[in-house]
């Protein structure tokens, strides 16, 4: 039987609600927003229950207050609705890449509809791939954003459900920033006057710092010295993976970071320090690596609050860097837990202004752009995202979302992706995408799996 696609009913681009001098204005790039040039959009979304009283819901009205809000929202966030462009230098190989808001049509708005249940999507224990249909932008990377919208929203309509999807160039933004627009759109939705308008002389909570941060005494206006795409270019090209997300109890992670914490004589290490370092084990000894064999663990790490003085947690744009921690998979494997999460949280307690400033004084020396098929490393893990961005208060209308669930981006062998858990009160999702055989291994992993079903002994 041939399974459901997505049919797209419409598609149409929304422009900030008003234009100002500061909406036409270029933004440009900060290193790390130039070393994302190659990485896949961001890709997000909410998967939300059709409303009980479906006589009083009009899909019409709501996709119209949809875009609405969308518009006002730019109106705060207008990058979103620009493109790339890139200058060469006069006299110079290099070239400057940087948000350019002329002659953008603005942010894509599709809304889709297909055949599926919210059960078909959510009962399978592997994430169903038809959940990449419901993004738009499938296996761009930042550089299409010349030509592509940097923002694209896809809402598809399921059989009893809405997913509502964002797509947004990573050029643009970190996890921080993505969840910072997500977040002040919903505001801005629920804002909505007696009228039926919404108003963009209302101020959001928390308005954007638009302008990209460099290291003092550099350039403002930074730039790459290539020649030729083909330089920097690298599509990522991943495996065939398997996906799926693991609930994880507060109760459940409470006690882990109790007993890591005991182990090590502490009370510093944290709880995602602590669930980085069994994930680590646990796909390690999945993939059944010889001990001899070095073994990596990333982790993304915000620098807004990091550098002195710091940057505005409302900075857009990138902020972050991944740290890497190595070691053997004899060594991982041969101590206790609590002596890998040392390991991380020394590793994350060492990365403050001087070891972020050093890092993007290197990249102003001599520029680089990350490589995805070299970064992902198949010996290594990935934590990506953060269980602290408010995935579930974003509401649209819908009440409380069901799940969070991602597009193709960004995915290889050994990524994993931390979500707030739907229950709150400290619990998380754990979306982890690995080759088809080290899965079957990962999730009979006795360590593992006993967080999974809250059987850890202290």
């Amino acid at each position: 039987m041939k399974s459901p696609s997505v049919e797209i009913i419409s598609d149409c681009f929304i422009k900030p609600e008003i234009i100002t001098e500061e909406t036409n204005k270029p933004t440009y790039l900060s290193p790390w927003d130039y070393c994302m040039l190659s990485v896949n959009y961001i890709q997000k979304g909410l998967l939300y229950p059709l409303p009980k009283n479906q006589d009083q819901f009009n899909m019409t009205t709501y996709l119209d207050d949809l875009k609405s809000s969308l518009s006002t929202t730019l109106t705060h966030f207008h990058p979103l609705a620009a493109r790339l462009a890139t200058r060469k230098l006069e006299n110079s190989p290099s070239f400057v890449v940087f948000i350019n808001p002329e002659n953008s049509p603005g942010a894509r708005f599709i809304h889709g509809k297909v055949n599926l249940t919210i059960d078909d999507i959510l009962g399978p224990n592997d994430v169903p791939l038809i959940v990449q249909s419901f993004f738009d932008h499938h296996k761009a990377i930042d550089h299409d954003g010349h030509e592509m919208s940097l923002l694209s929203v896809q809402v598809t309509e399921l059989v009893d459900g809405i997913f509502i999807g964002c797509s947004i160039n990573h050029m643009l933004v970190d996890g921080s920033s993505f969840w910072h627009f997500f977040n002040s759109w919903s505001e801005v939705f629920n804002s909505k006057g007696q009228n039926g308008k919404f108003s963009s002389f209302v101020p959001i909570s928390r308005p954007p710092i638009i302008e990209r941060w460099v290291p003092p005494g550099s350039d403002p206006i930074l730039s790459l010295p290539f020649t030729h795409e083909d330089e920097y270019i690298d599509r990522p090209n991943p495996p065939l993976l398997r996906e799926r997300i693991f609930h994880l109890s507060s109760a459940s992670l409470s006690k882990l970071k109790s007993k890591v914490n005991l182990e090590c004589n502490t009370t510093k290490i944290s709880t995602l320090q602590s669930l980085s370092a069994v994930v680590w084990r646990s796909i390690t000894r999945a993939r059944g690596f010889p001990a001899d064999q070095e073994v990596g663990c990333r982790l993304a790490i915000n620098n807004r609050g990091r550098l002195s003085p710091p940057l505005p947690q409302n900075y857009l744009g990138n902020s972050i860097q991944a740290l890497r921690h190595t070691t053997t998979a004899g060594e991982l494997l041969d101590h206790n837990v609590g002596w890998v999460a040392r390991m991380l949280h020394e590793g994350v307690a060492n990365h403050g202004d001087k070891a972020i400033r050093e890092y993007v004084d290197s990249w102003v020396k001599r520029p680089f752009v990350y490589k995805m098929n070299q970064f992902f490393d198949p010996k290594s893990i990935q934590m990506g995202s953060s269980p602290r961005f408010d995935m579930y208060g974003n509401e649209f209308g819908l009440g409380k979302g069901l799940a969070v669930l991602s597009g193709y981006a960004n995915k290889f062998d050994g990524k994993v992706t931390l979500y707030e858990g739907r229950d709150g009160g400290g619990s998380m999702d754990l979306e982890v995408c690995l080759l088809p055989e080290n899965m079957e291994a990962f999730e009979s992993d006795q360590e593992f799996m006993s967080i999974v079903n809250g059987e850890i002994d202290i």
